[in-house]
């Protein structure tokens, strides 16, 4: 880990500045202190955006605004957010363990790099990293895409943004709005990062429609260990329903593909239907009907079929 200095920014025009000449930005600092271990970031300076005011609030009106600053344990714990949009608290509440759902927060959970061993390894000078191949495909692979893979094989480790997505939810920066959708980018729209962020650009709050309150959600997530681990494969599901009918879906999943993963396939076999377990298993096989597994992850395409159609079936419990 290379000296660096540190930066108190007293606005946000002061952070972006200092993100634009090489610094790293430090919101719950979990992420930042691995990439600096991991000799994948050596910045000149760390800009401390926890100084500046106003980034912390959850705020519920025609919208819910949620500020980027704010803790996974506070997003788990607001109690109309955990009655009115529980895909979004249960997403929370499964990131991690209780240290790091006290000092993480949604601005970091969406902008966190991935977990491959290849990119994260500081020996492996891989695809991601400038070098010549993505070293998953042939090699280890056992956690990488089946879904909207290629030339690189990441998975998006975020729990947040697939429940963000079923909200039709909008990123707000210091320089411009984007539908949470357009914020991240496929590896083959993007390389050197799994978002839109520019240099000096600062996420600075994530709201959504208040009256998605009347759609039954529900985030299922299967990991190798329940205690504190990133999702094999996880669903995050918004259903508006009339009486047993499913009047319209909104279907995401995280752990299988370079982004979080909008489920259009699995939407279209849920809308206009009365829902039963066969509808949501039907649903379950469309999501996974366009999945390329490699060598050693071919568990993954069954796993996430099984994850939907639970996501499914507990929504409208």
């Amino acid at each position: 880990m290379n000296n660096f200095a540190w930066v108190e920014p007293k606005s946000l025009e002061d952070a972006s500045n200092a993100l634009k000449s090489g610094g790293a930005a430090l919101a719950g600092g979990i992420e930042l202190l691995c990439l600096l271990k991991d000799s994948l970031l050596e910045p000149p300076s760390v800009v401390n955006l926890k100084s500046l005011p106003g980034l912390r609030e959850i705020q519920v009106g025609e919208r819910v605004e949620i500020g980027a600053l704010a803790r996974l344990v506070d997003i788990a714990e607001h109690a109309q957010i955990a009655q009115d949009y529980r895909v979004l608290a249960q997403a929370a509440e499964s990131v991690g363990s209780p240290q790091i759902r006290n000092v993480g927060t949604l601005g970091g959970n969406l902008c966190q790099r991935p977990r491959c061993w290849y990119f994260r390894d500081a020996a492996v000078h891989c695809l991601k990293k400038g070098g010549p191949k993505c070293y998953a495909v042939g090699g280890d692979n056992e956690y990488h895409a089946i879904l909207g893979g290629g030339p690189c094989y990441i998975v998006h480790p975020s729990d947040l943004a697939p429940a963000l997505i079923t909200l039709e939810a909008t990123v707000h920066t210091n320089l411009r709005e984007l539908p949470i959708e357009q914020f991240f980018r496929l590896p083959s729209q993007r390389l050197d990062h799994e978002t839109a962020l520019e240099a000096g650009e600062i996420v600075t709050s994530v709201s959504f429609p208040a009256d998605r309150k009347t759609w039954k959600s529900y985030y299922f997530k299967m990991r190798e260990r329940d205690s504190f681990d990133w999702a094999l494969s996880s669903c995050a599901v918004a259903l508006k329903m009339n009486g047993n009918r499913i009047e319209d879906a909104r279907v995401a999943l995280g752990g299988v593909a370079p982004i979080p993963w909008r489920s259009k396939e699995a939407e279209a076999a849920l809308r206009g239907k009365d829902l039963s377990e066969a509808v949501a298993e039907a649903a379950g096989r469309a999501a996974v009907a366009m999945a390329e597994p490699m060598s050693e992850n071919r568990y993954k395409v069954s796993l996430t079929a099984n994850v939907v159609k639970i996501a499914i079936l507990e929504a409208v419990k």
